[in-house]
C-alpha cells in the first residue's frame, strides 16, 4: 500500500508553504505524480471562559473570499512546540490566557494535498483580557458565544471551518 518516491521537486516555496511534486511507484507497473503542500503545522485552541462563554475569532480568508467564525489557530514559528505555540496564538489573537490547557491530539485537515498537523487543545482562561496583538496582516474581531448558541450555528451549517468543527 506504501508508495516510492522516484522523484521529488520543489515548484514554489513561499512565506508559508512550499509546493513539491513528487513522482511515485504505486504498483509494480504504475507510476503517478503527486502534487504535495509543505505547511510547517499549527496549533487550534477551543477556550472557556469562566463564564461560560466560547471564545471565537471571525476574520475574512481569502481563499475562500469569506468571513469566517473559527476557533483561535495559527502556524508554528520556527522551532515552536505545539503548546507554546497555542499560548501565544491564544493571547495575540484574543488578549486571553490560559489557567489550564490540555492537548487533545491531532488531527490532518486535508491529507489528500497536504502535511499539514494541527495540534488540537482545550484551554479554560484566566479571568480577564489583556490587548489583543494579531498579526500585523490579520483582522480580528474577537466573539463570545454560549454553547447552546455554537451548537445552533453548527447545526445550521452556518460553521465551515474544518478545524473549528473537529475542535467543538
Amino acid at each position: 500500500m506504501l508508495e516510492k518516491t522516484l522523484k521529488s521537486k520543489t515548484v514554489f516555496s513561499g512565506r508559508l508553504l512550499k509546493v513539491e511534486v513528487i513522482d511515485v511507484q504505486v504498483g509494480p507497473e504504475k507510476r503517478s505524480r503527486r502534487e504535495i503542500v509543505r505547511h510547517p503545522g499549527a496549533a487550534v485552541v477551543l477556550a472557556r471562559r469562566a463564564d461560560g462563554r466560547f471564545v471565537f475569532v471571525r476574520q475574512f480568508r481569502k481563499a475562500v473570499e469569506k468571513t469566517m467564525l473559527e476557533v483561535v489557530a495559527g502556524g508554528f514559528e520556527r522551532g515552536e512546540k505545539p503548546l507554546d505555540c497555542a499560548k501565544r496564538e491564544l493571547a495575540e489573537e484574543t488578549g486571553h490566557q490560559a489557567a489550564k490547557i490540555t492537548k487533545w491530539g491531532y488531527i490532518y485537515p486535508a491529507p489528500g494535498y497536504t502535511d499539514e498537523v494541527l495540534y488540537l487543545f482545550f484551554a479554560r482562561l484566566k479571568k480577564g483580557r489583556g490587548k489583543c496583538s494579531p498579526d500585523e496582516d490579520e483582522k480580528l474581531e474577537v466573539v463570545y458565544l454560549t454553547e447552546k448558541q455554537v451548537d445552533k450555528l453548527v447545526r445550521n451549517g452556518e460553521i465551515h471551518d474544518a478545524k473549528t468543527l473537529s475542535a467543538w
